[in-house]
């Protein structure tokens, strides 16, 4: 592994791509068995007798491909660390299209702002603007993360 990014290193207004992920039938309904059993989630039949007219991701389904898509892209080489304490959170989660079996999802992620952290000075907040598109450019889902990320040690 190269060098290790830390929150000196994130810039505000700089875009991160996070790759795609193609969403499965199985994949909505197995989620949606375990966390979010609504009939358009489960069963195509249920989902076209919806308002929806077929088979949906639960939105917590298509958070969770965003984050997968972050973790998987950006924190193998991050000094991010979390906190016994807490998550310093997520805001403003917006599920804005349905996704539905054989959508391909594209995150990015941009970073809104490095704060300071209240409670840990070695620390920073920063905040990333995540988002994911479909095969049309639809946004589908947007979000505000704030990561706490590790500053650069004093002697490196």
């Amino acid at each position: 592994m190269g060098r290790l990014i830390h929150a000196e290193d994130y810039t505000i207004g700089s875009s991160f791509d996070l790759g795609s992920h193609k969403v499965t039938a199985e994949e909505i309904t197995a989620f949606g068995r375990t966390y979010d059993p609504q009939p358009y989630h489960l069963d195509e039949e249920a989902g076209r007798a919806s308002a929806f007219g077929g088979l949906i991701a639960s939105g917590w389904n298509t958070a969770a491909i965003w984050m997968r898509l972050y973790v998987t892209t950006l924190l193998p080489a991050a000094a991010a660390e979390g906190t016994v304490e807490g998550s310093p959170g997520v805001d403003e989660v917006r599920f804005l299209q349905p996704v539905r079996p054989g959508d391909v999802l594209t995150g990015t992620c941009e970073i809104a702002a490095v704060l300071p952290s209240l409670s840990a000075p070695d620390f920073r907040i920063v905040r990333n603007r995540g988002r994911l598109v479909n095969a049309d450019g639809d946004e589908v889902l947007t979000l505000i993360l704030n990561a706490r990320f590790r500053c650069r040690p004093k002697h490196a």
